[in-house]
């Protein structure tokens, strides 16, 4: 029979030997290459800062950071996707506002947010109200004035049923009480698309992405969605200054793995993505797509989402808004 005194010096032997085996497998993430879901199209905001991102973590931790396009149902399809996959952190997904507004829009979901962990908030683009320059209109007053003179002639184009932009166009037109018809597409860049090509009269959409073409001239930003003027267009005036202060929207992005994915491998990552977002190549690049780098911890992240929860969930109330 064993002895107290070697009972305990095998239990501490053993012990030890879990820590350092804990401790190599933590030491040994990543060993294999990274699928880092995108549930947007290719060419969006989402699409663009996600492959920033996938091939500077690359960099960072020496495995391949594969974008993957998951696109579908207003990002639904990838989101979903994502919170369905192995919690072993091999598998992370940049989520935009639709995480938000998917719950209270949707009667339907076939995941939810609690089926994800959040990583880091990682960026915010601001937004500007665009319109086709056919459109007798150069500011918002003027438009919501044509609109009501013409109800049901107007044409609002978005990047899909709950997309951020989508419900910003529903959610304005309610408040407004104005006819006019929504126009969804695969992706904000579709929608955009749309517009240069007059299929559509106007857009919510990311300055970064509108400005090459409204500095040539093929299409008018009648309004930033933002509080204070933006360096890509000094000269608009922000929502506030055109009298809807409670139209300000932004998208923004957070970092997202399965639930369940050890905090070790969270921690690691968010680490990550913190030294990625100091680096002057990171921001330069983020600053010509318009988008400002953000982070958190993951607890700041998650209430971060929560917090937006409840507020495009009010919006969706009030605005009507509800998806298939």
């Amino acid at each position: 029979m064993l002895t107290s005194a070697k009972a305990i010096r095998i239990f501490i032997v053993l012990a030890a030997g879990l820590c350092a085996a804990s401790g190599v497998l933590a030491q040994a993430y990543p060993s294999k290459p990274i699928r880092f879901v995108l549930p947007f199209p290719p060419g969006g905001g989402t699409d663009i800062l996600g492959r920033i991102l996938a091939q500077k973590l690359s960099d960072s931790i020496g495995q391949p950071v594969i974008p993957e396009n998951r696109p579908g149902a207003g990002g639904n399809v990838g989101t979903e996707y994502a919170s369905r996959q192995a919690p072993d952190g091999y598998t992370i997904v940049i989520c935009s506002p639709s995480i938000s507004i998917s719950p209270s829009l949707y009667s339907k979901l076939n995941y939810k947010q609690s089926d994800l962990t959040a990583i880091t908030r990682i960026a915010s683009i601001p937004n500007a109200f665009v319109i086709h320059p056919v459109v007798p209109a150069k500011t918002v007053k003027e438009l919501v004035a044509l609109a009501r003179k013409s109800p049901g002639k107007l044409n609002f184009g978005t990047g899909g049923a709950g997309t951020s932009n989508d419900l910003a166009a529903r959610y304005f037109l309610s408040e407004n009480k104005l006819n006019a018809l929504i126009v969804p597409h695969k992706g904000v860049n579709q929608a955009t698309i749309a517009l240069l090509g007059g299929q559509v009269d106007m857009v919510v959409v990311g300055v970064a992405t509108s400005a090459p073409h409204v500095n040539a001239g093929r299409l008018r930003a009648i309004a930033t969605l933002t509080t204070e003027r933006t360096e890509t267009f000094p000269n608009v005036s922000t929502i506030v200054e055109a009298g809807f202060p409670w139209f300000i929207v932004d998208t923004w992005y957070v970092m997202m793995a399965p639930a369940g994915t050890p905090p070790d491998i969270i921690k690691r990552l968010n680490a990550e993505f913190h030294k990625i977002m100091k680096l002057p190549e990171t921001r330069k690049q983020m600053a010509n797509r318009g988008a400002d780098p953000v982070v958190s911890t993951p607890e700041e992240a998650a209430q971060f989402i929560a917090s937006e929860t409840e507020r495009w969930g009010k919006v969706v109330r009030e605005a009507g808004a509800r998806a298939n």
